[in-house]
């Protein structure tokens, strides 16, 4: 394992990921301004989950093509130009209406925020590259140890983006977004300088001439049929529904349920990042050399129903606090390792454009979560996203368990051979 590599694409994706977080939790205030309802909210969350449904596994595909490195920086500079639009969106939005009436230039700015989001989620393979850079340099020894540290590079953006980017939203909510694009500038100048490649053209050339599944709607469901990968990502696609019903829709819910403002909630989402540093930073690393991948994603699923069950009922902040316990720990080490098991159930040659498409199941998620949390929170009451979150981890469950019944050989997948477990 190359530390000094693993250094870098960590630096890389935590200012990546602490951009991204310092206009989360206050997206939703921003778009309100102008007049969007919580559906609209809920349709701006999840246009940027429909671009990357396209983008990362395109972007993971070009990467297994041209390399790491070029396509790392195509998809930082996406991001760039996405966070300038977010922040320059009420004067291009006044730009366009000219002197219009301040509704249809309400519209127009939220139109500019819908882009803005769009093409920040198409060119948003960042953390699919990321991966796929790990698992280049990484042995299947070591290899979800080397990609806790994403997870830890999402939760050190995490405690540090939202507080920040509550303190900055007192001088406007276009200041957060200007300070997240000014870390990705910093981030592309990074990658230039300072990550180097970690396909070698020799190794480009291999994975070129080796046959793989086509690129089209049809690989999606042809991956899922796979023997081993196919189970993999079904239970990630649980999961992503699962946990994105929670993150989506949270701001929301901190909203309504606990009367948090954008600042509290931020703090909250910085104690989720706390708990995800050590988790995923240190937790991983220590779990994997014990035990085994398939009784490690068992047992975080049954922390993530523990943990979901428990934010339906929860009373009041500091019962969430507790509860934030079993879920960021199930999450965490569910993540990491699943995505361990997916890049070693495929070839070399297929692992960026596999971990791409799985991140496309996770944008799916992330396009139904949102509206559905929504729905969910606002006809049947703030309980309702964790009880079906709850439910839908069960599932996932419940799935695993009859895989290893109906296929009764240990090849058919190796997360579930949990009678070796």
């Amino acid at each position: 394992m190359k530390t000094a590599r693993l250094i870098n694409i960590f630096i890389v994706v935590f200012v990546d990921l602490l951009g991204f977080s310092l206009i989360l939790p206050l997206l939703p205030y921003y778009a309100e301004k102008f007049g969007a309802t919580p559906a609209v909210i809920g349709l701006l969350t999840a246009s940027y989950a429909a671009a990357s449904l396209v983008g990362a596994p395109l972007m993971g595909r070009l990467s297994d093509r041209f390399g790491r490195r070029l396509i790392l920086l195509l998809s930082v500079a996406g991001t760039f130009v996405g966070f300038l639009l977010l922040a320059f969106a009420e004067p291009i939005g006044h730009s366009l209406a000219g002197l219009a009436a301040s509704t249809a230039i309400n519209i127009f700015v939220l139109g500019i925020l819908f882009l803005s989001r769009s093409v920040d989620g198409l060119t948003g393979g960042n953390i699919t590259v990321a991966q796929a850079y790990i698992s280049d340099i990484t042995d299947e020894k070591n290899r979800a140890k080397g990609l806790g540290l994403i997870g830890a590079a999402f939760g050190l953006g995490f405690i540090i983006g939202p507080a920040v980017g509550g303190l900055l939203s007192k001088f406007g909510y276009s200041v957060p977004a200007l300070a997240a694009a000014g870390l990705s500038f910093l981030n592309l100048i990074s990658i230039f300088f300072f990550l180097p490649e970690s396909l070698t053209e020799e190794r480009r050339q291999v994975m070129h001439t080796q046959k793989r599944p086509p690129f089209t709607l049809k690989a999606l469901g042809v991956a899922l049929n796979r023997p081993k990968v196919g189970p993999l990502l079904h239970v990630r696609f649980l999961f992503a529904l699962a946990f994105s019903m929670f993150q989506s829709i949270f701001s929301l819910y901190a909203a309504y349920k606990l009367h948090l403002s954008s600042q509290s909630t931020g703090y909250v989402l910085a104690y989720v990042g706390v708990l995800s540093v050590v988790v995923q930073g240190v937790g991983v690393g220590l779990v994997t050399k014990r035990f085994k991948e398939n009784a490690i994603i068992i047992t975080s699923m049954w922390l993530m129903v523990f943990g979901l069950a428990g934010w339906a009922i929860t009373p009041n902040l500091p019962v969430l606090l507790v509860v934030m316990l079993p879920l960021s720990l199930g999450g965490g080490m569910l993540n990491t390792v699943i995505n361990s098991a997916i890049s070693k159930s495929v070839t070399r040659a297929e692992i960026g454009g596999t971990l791409g498409i799985s991140t496309s199941l996770e944008s799916v998620s992330r396009v139904i979560a949102p509206s559905a949390g929504g729905f969910l929170l606002q006809n049947l009451g703030a309980w309702a996203p964790g009880v079906v979150s709850a439910a839908l981890m069960l599932w996932a469950i419940v799935f695993a368990y009859r895989r290893i019944i109906r296929a009764g050989t240990p090849d058919v997948i190796p997360i579930v051979e949990l009678n070796n477990g």
